[in-house]
């Protein structure tokens, strides 16, 4: 915190509850080339989590399934956690995977500043994924 008063944050760590834990941890695995960590049993079900650079995604399948779902979409349908930003070496070798493992790809590749390229692809479960390559 900027007032030096609060706790000191190292680090970050990103729980998203998911239907199909096969297939969403395989995008993340496969698709989007992220460390696997491992799995982990929870008292509400069933973790697995994978490394972003400094960061934990963490994929969570709960035992009993809420009836509820976060609508597809991005921030411009719902507010909440609408997406996650991953900076890559390459938005377009990011694009092409999805493309070719047959996920969507709601915002193909553009250039948002001189150097820096941006795309969103989506988790098999609609969660948007912000692709961001800044060349020197």
């Amino acid at each position: 915190m900027v007032d030096g008063d609060g706790p000191r944050p190292a680090g970050i760590e990103i729980g998203i509850a998911v239907r199909d834990l096969g297939s969403t941890a395989a995008f993340y695995r496969d698709v989007l080339g992220l460390e696997y960590l491992g799995e982990l049993e929870v008292s509400v079900g069933l973790m697995e989590r994978f490394a972003a650079g400094d960061a934990i995604l963490k994929l969570l399948r709960l035992h009993e399934t809420p009836p509820d779902a976060n609508p597809p979409g991005g921030p411009r349908e719902a507010t909440g956690l609408r997406y996650l930003t991953l900076h890559v070496d390459d938005v377009e070798h990011g694009v092409r995977r999805c493309l070719a493992a047959g996920h969507a790809v709601p915002v193909p590749t553009f250039e948002y500043e001189p150097g820096m390229l941006i795309a969103i692809v989506a988790d098999p479960e609609g969660t948007w994924i912000e692709l961001v390559q800044t060349r020197p």
